[in-house]
């Protein structure tokens, strides 16, 4: 896993703690994530294949 990966499928590791979203575009499916636990299946019906980060949980903690 690169730590500069945009997206991570359902099953895969949680970099870093926060909101992501469903990459389906229609942004009405939200995942509260916890870093070192896995990513949670996509809600059923939805068409995206991935999450993707959101908002930080600790945004004060970020490079910058």
């Amino acid at each position: 896993m690169s730590e500069h990966q945009a997206s991570w499928h359902p099953g895969e590791i949680v970099p870093a703690s926060g909101i992501y979203a469903c990459d389906c575009g229609s942004e009405h499916h939200w995942s509260t994530d916890v870093k070192g636990h896995r990513f949670p299946p996509l809600p059923a019906g939805c068409s995206g294949e991935s999450w993707t980060l959101h908002k930080p949980a600790h945004p004060e903690n970020s490079d910058g």
